[in-house]
Formats: C-alpha cells, sequence, structure tokens
C-alpha cells in the first residue's frame, strides 16, 4: 500500500504526468513487497513553493507514505530512482529535490485497517 505525492512548482503536461505514472509503477518495485498494484499517486502541479529563499527554479517535495516500511538501502535507491526522473520527465535538478518517507502500521482500505 505505498502512495506517492508529487508536488512541483510548475505544470505538468498530460504527457509528462503518463511518463512519471509508468516510472513510477516500476520503481516502486525497489521496494521489497511494493509493486504498482496497490500503488496509488498523487500530482500536485503549480504547488506555490520555495527552496532556499527562492520560488523562480524548478523543484519537487515527493512524498513516499508505506504501509509497513522498507528497509534503508531500498529507500535510498527509489530516492535515486526518483531524483532521476524528476530530471529526465521534468527537468528538475536533483538539487531541488526533497523526498520524504513515512512509513506506518495502520492503513485502510476498503472499509477496514489491514
Amino acid at each position: 500500500m505505498p502512495c506517492i505525492q508529487w508536488k512541483t512548482n510548475f505544470a505538468i503536461t498530460p504527457t509528462q504526468e503518463e511518463s512519471l505514472r509508468s516510472a513510477l509503477g516500476e520503481a516502486i518495485a525497489l521496494l521489497p513487497g511494493k509493486s504498482k498494484s496497490w500503488l496509488m499517486l498523487t500530482f500536485e502541479p503549480e504547488t506555490r513553493m520555495a527552496f532556499r529563499g527562492e520560488a523562480n527554479e524548478p523543484m519537487a517535495f515527493i512524498a513516499v507514505d508505506l504501509y509497513g516500511g522498507a528497509p534503508d538501502s531500498a529507500c535510498d535507491q527509489l530516492t535515486a530512482r526518483l531524483c532521476s526522473m524528476a530530471q529526465s520527465v521534468l527537468g528538475i535538478q536533483p538539487d531541488h529535490v526533497y523526498v520524504r518517507y513515512l512509513a506506518t502500521n495502520q492503513w485502510g482500505w476498503n472499509g477496514s485497517n489491514f
């Protein structure tokens, strides 16, 4: 039950969103036990953001929420992949991307919790 929330400070085209959806569906498998069959994605383009006091360069905040967590080494691999996607698909430099991981043992779906 992963959910990846992707915020940027500029518009994302439908083609870029489709590229990200496809790449994220593959990348989530870097985390043991996670797959695109349970992956939820949200995209929040044109979010008012600033980084290092500046708001004029492309940037992204990516939140990865996980049921049960994942090993640090797997999260390291996913962070590298997410930063690579940000650069190749959206032109965001990796040093303008933050990735946050949150793990929980309480996750609801279909009217009950796992």
